[in-house]
């Protein structure tokens, strides 16, 4: 992607950086609609008339009443007055505002720019605007999975959503940097070993997000054990070979604390390879890359410790943004240089 007028260039890059803070912004307020039990406030998808909110009583009683019609309520929430469903209403909305002006964000200076430098320089960004689109349908089929037989919603259809979130704010930074040619030209690792570190890592939001949608972090409050023993006493290590034990909250757990120390030790592997082979010009980054290991490694301990409490629930996922925002920046670094064999 070679823009030749520097204005335009500087724009984009502009734009880019916004449009990766908004929808970071959008995730963790997608987390704490999550958190709060906020997603299944709002049963219809009105992509142009929901973009207000309810202005009167009547409205808010409409929206109340479709609510009551749903398990959540009848189930769960069957004692909730009117005032304190439009707080978790407000939730929803501020996720469901968010996704639309972002798309508005994203899509406007997308046409501008083609006009200026032309579609082909930009297909990336069509690319990024089709998983952005894609990302508000996912959003509306994780929602549906809550409104019937259920009162939550599935915790599959909450990981695609979550990791294509991460994955969009990943090429945003991604052509950021090619525009920026933030690539220093060192001497560096074989692309490889980012790359699989980046993938664990995407893994890793993926089985978060079992944790999340399931409730797991609610059970076995407890580390380095899971109550009296490593493994979890309610359960049988052979399910955990079976798909069912992507249903099972315990095993889940059980699942999100090993693959941290994997990526933990995977993370130590490519530090020691750096350092043993002399590679100053990655310093920097992997150093950054290991202090938000260390600090997200932490957060999620204590979540767990605390009962997944909002704020510290909150703070785990924020971390993983700047987390991955790095390993993508990492993985940029050693992608186009001459590798170290």
């Amino acid at each position: 992607m070679y823009i030749e007028n520097l204005q335009i260039k500087k724009r984009i890059s502009t734009w880019l950086i916004f449009m990766f803070w908004i929808i970071s912004f959008m995730i963790v307020v997608g987390g704490l609609t999550r958190l709060t039990d906020s997603g299944l406030s709002i049963t219809e998808w009105q992509l142009f008339s929901g973009f207000l909110p309810p202005l009167n009583e009547v409205e808010w009683n409409k929206y109340f009443n479709l609510y009551k019609k749903i398990p959540e309520f009848k189930l769960q929430n069957y004692e909730m007055s009117l005032q304190e469903f439009k707080v978790i209403f407000w939730w929803e909305w501020a996720h469901r505002f968010l996704g639309r002006l972002i798309g508005i964000s994203f899509l406007l200076p997308l046409l501008y720019f083609t006009i200026k430098v032309g579609f082909k320089k930009l297909f990336n960004f069509y690319i990024i605007f089709f998983l952005i689109c894609f990302q508000g349908f996912i959003g509306w089929y994780m929602v549906s999975s809550g409104l019937v037989d259920r009162v939550d919603v599935s915790h599959f259809r909450l990981s695609i959503h979550l990791i294509i979130a991460f994955l969009i704010i990943s090429l945003i930074l991604w052509n950021y940097f090619i525009l920026k040619n933030k690539n220093k030209f060192i001497k560096n690792l074989n692309y490889l070993l980012p790359l699989i570190f980046l993938i664990l890592i995407y893994l890793q939001i993926v089985i978060g997000a079992f944790v999340s949608g399931m409730d797991a972090g609610q059970i076995y409050n407890s580390w380095p054990l899971m109550g009296s023993s490593y493994f979890p006493d309610d359960n049988k290590f052979i399910n955990l070979f079976y798909l069912s034990a992507f249903n099972d909250p315990s095993l889940v757990q059980f699942m999100h604390r090993n693959l941290a120390y994997i990526i933990f030790l995977f993370y130590l592997i490519i530090a020691f390879k750096i350092y043993l082979n002399k590679l100053s010009g990655l310093y920097f980054s992997i150093t950054v890359v290991g202090f938000l290991l260390i600090i997200q490694i932490i957060l999620g301990i204590l979540t767990l410790l605390y009962g997944a409490q909002i704020f510290l629930a909150s703070m785990h996922q924020i971390s993983s943004i700047f987390l991955v925002s790095f390993s993508v920046y990492f993985l940029y670094l050693n992608s186009n240089q001459q590798p170290l064999n």
